[in-house]
Order: C-alpha cells, then sequence, then structure tokens
C-alpha cells in the first residue's frame, strides 16, 4: 500500500509542477492557464451561453460568470443578446482572443515537450497506456459514486 501512495503522491507533485510552470509560461504571453481554458472552449465549440460553458468545464455558474466578465473586460471575448431567449447571452471569442490565445500555447507546447524529453518514445508510449489506465478507472469510481448518490436520491421519501 505504502508504494500506491509514493506513486500518487509522485503524480500529484509533478501535475503540481507542471500545472505552475505551464501557467507561468502562458501569462507571460498574455493569458493564464485558466483564462486560456475558456478561451480554448470557445474557440473550438463557438458561440454559447454561460451555462454551456459551465456545465463543459464542470464550473460553478458564479465562476464562469467572473471569468467571463474578466475576459470581456480584456476585450478577449464579447457578449451578445441570445436570439433565441432575451434573458441570456451568448459568449463568443474575439479575434484578440484568438490571438493571445494563439501565442501562449507556443510556449506552453514548448515546454511539455521539454518537459517529457527526459522519456524517450517507448518510455512515453508506456506512460500513455499507464495513464489511460487510471483515466478509465477514476471514470468507473466517479460512475459508480453517481449511480449510488441517485439511487440514495431515489430512495429518500
Amino acid at each position: 500500500m505504502k508504494k500506491t501512495f509514493d506513486v500518487s503522491d509522485k503524480l500529484f507533485e509533478l501535475y503540481h509542477r507542471i500545472h505552475r510552470l505551464v501557467n507561468e509560461s502562458m501569462t507571460e504571453e498574455g493569458v493564464s492557464l485558466a483564462r486560456s481554458k475558456f478561451l480554448f472552449f470557445l474557440s473550438k465549440l463557438g458561440p454559447c451561453r454561460s451555462t454551456d460553458i459551465a456545465c463543459a468545464l464542470n464550473f460553478a455558474p458564479r465562476t464562469v460568470t467572473e471569468a467571463i466578465d474578466g475576459l470581456e473586460r480584456d476585450r478577449l471575448v464579447m457578449r451578445k443578446p441570445d436570439p433565441e431567449d432575451r434573458r441570456a447571452k451568448i459568449v463568443s471569442i474575439t479575434d484578440t482572443g484568438r490571438a493571445v490565445l494563439e501565442a501562449a500555447e507556443h510556449p506552453r507546447k514548448q515546454l511539455l515537450e521539454e518537459i517529457f524529453s527526459a522519456l524517450d518514445d517507448d518510455q512515453l508510449d508506456q506512460l500513455f497506456e499507464i495513464v489511460s489506465k487510471l483515466v478509465v478507472k477514476t471514470d468507473e469510481i466517479r460512475k459508480r459514486k453517481e449511480a449510488a448518490e441517485e439511487q440514495e436520491i431515489a430512495a429518500a421519501p
């Protein structure tokens, strides 16, 4: 059991170190890693409601609203009225937002290439396989927990 915790601790340590380095390199180019997630989502899927963003990124609606406020203030996104629901707004990435996102992607990719250059191709393939198995397992556990919660709700009076 000790080995499991040692490995998980190292994975968390690696994640946090990579996250910090990537965030720093992207911020130097004008957009943090957190803000780039919103911009990337909007650039791939196109204009959508903030509720769609919150659902897709698994963020609280208030968090998304605050992030969009900041992105809009910096002219990286814009809001327009939703033609189908006058109470809602459609959020889309601006040309400035696309340019900032593109500028930040280059150092992120370069940094990740440098980090993973510590592994040869076979090791990268093995790591990919191992991490993929862990992703599948975590998804199985999450689904099991969600099913159990749904059963509890259904059984409640």
